[in-house]
């Protein structure tokens, strides 16, 4: 899958490609995998073993953090002399940079009156730190900030816990229950430590802005197998910190059985007052410690480095109970014997000695609490039944999957504010040496593919979040698609990859943080956009609903033309009607099949020399879904103008039957192909290589025969785009082959969902490159099956020759996919990035990867998207 960067993770498994620009302005795919793990390596973002003896202190950068000035005055001058300079040699280029960093001039989505008043209010706090195992922020630039971590214990060594990265090898963490709003419960299970988090909000009489909320902490130890010292103590560090820099002001931190603690308290500009409290029945030891940083991104490195010291001084575990002059992040530490329960409350809006305070606290702690989370969790249980209905068609140990799928990808929703940096045309550089320039300040509200791997915004995953999302709950789904649009820049593109902040910066290694404004990716937000169109003609929405998804059509209208329009002025193939994804590495040695990764299908097939005569299938599927996306939103509005009827044109252009047939069928085997300069003889193989005086040996591809113009023979996921977007008639002896090759077990059927290429295919499972292990070269991944599951679903329901073999089909494929994912989740805690076709159907890839697995809760309910006119 791919988005804009790139990302490792453990050398057995595939990387997730983050999009590479032509002419190498990134580095080489091998040397991009290799600084990747190097970063990983070297403990970017996450933190090493706590080391008691010989620690020697590291210096802790402080950073601040820069104010924001409006686009255009900043424009001028950051890049003023820059502009100057430049002016007579690349005048034209430079103003299309500045395009590529000015928002387009048209009325926000989230000025909308919807996303005001209680909708903003209401969702202000939450769970929006996805990288971290539990973490709080508010929806605002500069918030307070709260979240957990832990000592835990591997292979005798003491290790912090706080950001989640699989080097931790937990056997599980991840939501069983979250509602996106005011609930969520977690597990985590660390090496016989079992914590369980709990999270409730609520908005009282007498709350600041955005309410109060709490949090309970279980704790308990699989105490067979571990000795006393191990079992003795359990250390949790709860932590609160400003990231505005006010002062926070330490409470007492001596427990109390007659009552709770009043931990920190201190004032935010949006909220007033607020304290943080403690209330536990069990026997504590708390030990504090206050730090002035601007640097959130740093607190495990801060922490550590505290306890650690403290270690090598006294030989005790603990915080050194200090605190520096304006602290502005408080760290508590709790020292348990297990089993233990703790209660955090957070009041807003708060004066210590208000009469209610007391009252406030005992609502949400102890048995108040219990009653009040026992009561959420039924909630959420009821209302997952009645959404998804379910009941009669999964069993009761696949309904509890389901829920975790949808309680991970609502958990994953974060809050995310700073500037993409834009890549500066190849040969421009700053004067301060920076290849790029930066995007408008903006705000991201959405969800995210894997909160260890992929902790930030990707554009392509987010329409299949969507389609799960807007199903649970409209009105946010509403709110992440409206956050995507703003994104739009005044060319019409938005950026793929959203690394926005310091906390998301962490987790990405800085080669791969630069976006380019020549590169797409598969428009997928149409297919949840489509979807809330459609659901007002079928009345699926409340009259309140309807109205608002309405309003928010009408006003998305303007940006998603102009998006669409960027597609197609950027994306046309040499011939009118015809696309192809731009950005292909058409002079590289290095691939065995250059990749494209601006499609989202990374190393999948396609013409073996990349140049303009190429035509993609997907890529046209992709615009015909935009182009009956939009139609169908200026019918509804009932608009009567030049630009909806070119939409109706261009949308009958693109579904024409023949013209598809012949632009990509082969009517031999009745598969749909890319069209390009293509041989299917080329291989890779150790070369020579004379450096100066020296000789190395490089991994290099070898053309034996010449390319030529013809249809690119690789059966595989984009060969189906025609048949997944409903595109082919019920009647057509085409539909009967597209069902050939879906059944056929030499080609894309396995008992566990449909490959991502045939085994019969010539680049089947084979590398890339040297460091390139295959991606989408067979591996099965649940959007695209998902997608082939719509279509079986819908041709199983028309009138036709082959609607009872295409139902025969879907319940054999829907069986596979749902037994498979259920069976994985069940024997490794885990949701993942796709599965192994070679392997029985085991995950692989990024692990707590729900992002687009979550589909597997649309799946169980049989629910589909609307493509098909």
């Amino acid at each position: 899958m791919t988005g804009g960067g790139s990302s490792t993770r453990r050398p057995a498994a595939a990387a997730r490609s983050r999009g590479r620009p032509s002419e190498a302005s990134e580095p080489e795919p091998g040397a991009r995998r290799a600084a990747a793990a190097a970063a990983r390596r070297r403990g970017r973002g996450d933190h090493g073993p706590l080391r008691l003896m010989d620690v020697a202190p590291r210096t802790l950068a402080l950073f601040v953090i820069a104010s924001f000035a409006l686009v255009s005055v900043a424009f001028v001058v950051y890049t003023g002399g820059w502009w100057e300079e430049v002016e007579g040699e690349g005048a034209a280029t430079l103003r299309k940079v500045m395009r590529s960093v000015t928002p387009l001039s048209a009325p926000r989505m989230m000025d909308l009156p919807q996303f005001q008043s209680n909708h903003k209010e209401s969702l202000y706090w939450g769970t929006y730190r996805p990288n971290v195992y539990l973490g709080f922020r508010a929806r605002t630039p500069l918030s307070l900030i709260a979240g957990l971590m832990w000592i835990g214990l591997k292979n005798g060594q003491y290790f912090l816990r706080h950001v989640c990265q699989d080097s931790d090898e937990l056997s599980t963490f991840g939501w069983t229950a979250h509602n996106g709003r005011d609930y969520g419960r977690q597990v985590l299970v660390d090496h016989g430590l079992f914590l369980t988090t709990s999270f409730l909000k609520e908005k009282g009489e007498n709350s600041g802005y955005g309410g109060d909320w709490a949090v309970r902490l279980d704790a308990n130890s699989e105490r067979s197998g571990l000795s006393d010292a191990q079992e003795s103590t359990t250390h949790l560090f709860f932590y609160i910190a400003d990231e505005t820099g006010n002062q926070i002001t330490m409470g007492s931190y001596e427990p109390s059985s007659r009552g709770p603690v009043l931990l920190a308290s201190g004032s935010h500009e949006e909220i007033g007052d607020w304290e943080l409290h403690l209330r536990s029945e069990d026997n504590l030891e708390i030990h504090r410690a206050g730090f002035k940083s601007m640097s959130m991104h740093n607190l495990s490195d801060l922490v550590q480095q505290a306890v650690a010291t403290n270690a090598m001084q006294t030989g005790n575990l603990n915080l050194p109970d200090i605190t520096e002059d304006s602290s502005n992040i408080m760290v508590y530490q709790v020292s348990i014997k297990t089993p233990a329960q703790i209660d955090l409350v957070f009041l807003s809006g708060s004066a210590s000695k208000s009469p209610v305070t007391e009252e406030r606290i005992s609502k949400l702690t102890g048995p108040m609490l219990s009653t009040s989370l026992e009561t959420k969790q039924k909630e959420f249980e009821e209302r997952y039944d009645q959404i998804f209905n379910v009941n009669n068609k999964i069993d009761s140990r696949e309904l509890s999957v389901g829920r975790a799928a949808l309680s991970n990808l609502l958990g994953g929703v974060g809050y995310f504010y700073g500037q993409s940096k834009i890549a500066l045309p190849k040969g421009f550089t700053q004067k301060n040496g920076d290849k790029y320039i930066p995007y408008w300040p903006a705000a991201l509200y959405t969800a995210v593919p894997s909160r260890s791997f992929f902790p930030r915004g990707f554009l392509w995953d987010e329409g299949f979040h969507q389609l799960v999302i807007w199903r649970w709950d409209v009105h946010i789904s509403m709110d992440i698609i409206g956050h995507w649009l703003d994104l739009l820049n005044s060319d019409g593109w938005i950026p793929r990859e959203q690394i926005l902040g310091a906390e998301a910066l962490s987790k990405v290694p800085e080669e791969f943080v630069l976006q380019y404004p020549s590169n797409g990716n598969p428009p997928t937000l149409f297919l949840a956009i489509r979807d809330l169109a459609s659901g007002i003609h079928a009345q699926q929405f409340s009259d309140e609903e309807a109205e608002k998804v309405s309003s928010f059509l009408e006003r998305a209208y303007i940006r998603l033309n102009s998006w669409f329009q960027w597609f197609n002025s950027t994306q046309s193939g040499k011939y009118e009607g015809t696309f192809y994804w731009h950005g292909r590495d058409s002079i590289t040695r290095r691939e065995l099949n250059p990749k494209t990764l601006t499609s989202g299908l990374d190393d999948y097939p396609r013409a073996s020399h990349p140049n303009d005569e190429e035509r993609h299938v997907d890529l046209r599927c992709w615009m015909l879904l935009a182009t009956n996306c939009i139609r169908s939103i200026a019918e509804f509005l009932k608009m009567d103008s030049s630009l909806e009827k070119d939409y109706y044109k261009m949308s009958n252009q693109l579904s024409d039957f023949g013209t598809l047939n012949k632009l990509h069928l082969d009517d031999k085997i009745g598969a749909y192909f890319d069209y390009g300069n293509h041989t299917e003889k080329v291989r890779l193989r150790w070369f020579d290589v004379k450096d100066k005086d020296t000789m190395r040996r490089e991994f290099l591809r070898e053309t034996l025969q010449p390319p030529q113009l013809q249809f690119v023979p690789h059966v595989g996921y984009v060969s189906l785009f025609p048949f997944m977007m409903g595109t082919i008639p019920p009647e057509s002896w085409v539909l009967e082959k597209q069902l050939d090759l879906i059944s056929n077990t030499s080609i894309l059927w396995t008992d566990y969902g449909l490959r991502s290429l045939s085994r019969t295919s010539s680049i089947y499972m084979k590398r890339n490159t040297e460091h390139d292990p295959p991606y989408w070269r067979g591996a099965i991944w649940i959007n695209m099956n998902y997608m082939v599951l719509s279509a079986l679903h819908h041709y199983a329901h028309e009138d036709g020759p082959y609607s009872s073999r295409a139902g025969e089909l879907y319940d054999k494929l829907r069986s596979n996919l749902i037994r498979n994912i259920v069976q994985n989740y069940n024997e490794t805690g885990f949701f993942w990035e796709n599965y192994d076709q070679k392997n029985k159907g085991k995950g692989k890839g990024a692990r707590s990867f729900t992002g687009w697995t979550s589909l597997i809760v649309l799946i169980m309910a049989e629910s589909y998207p609307t493509l098909h006119r």
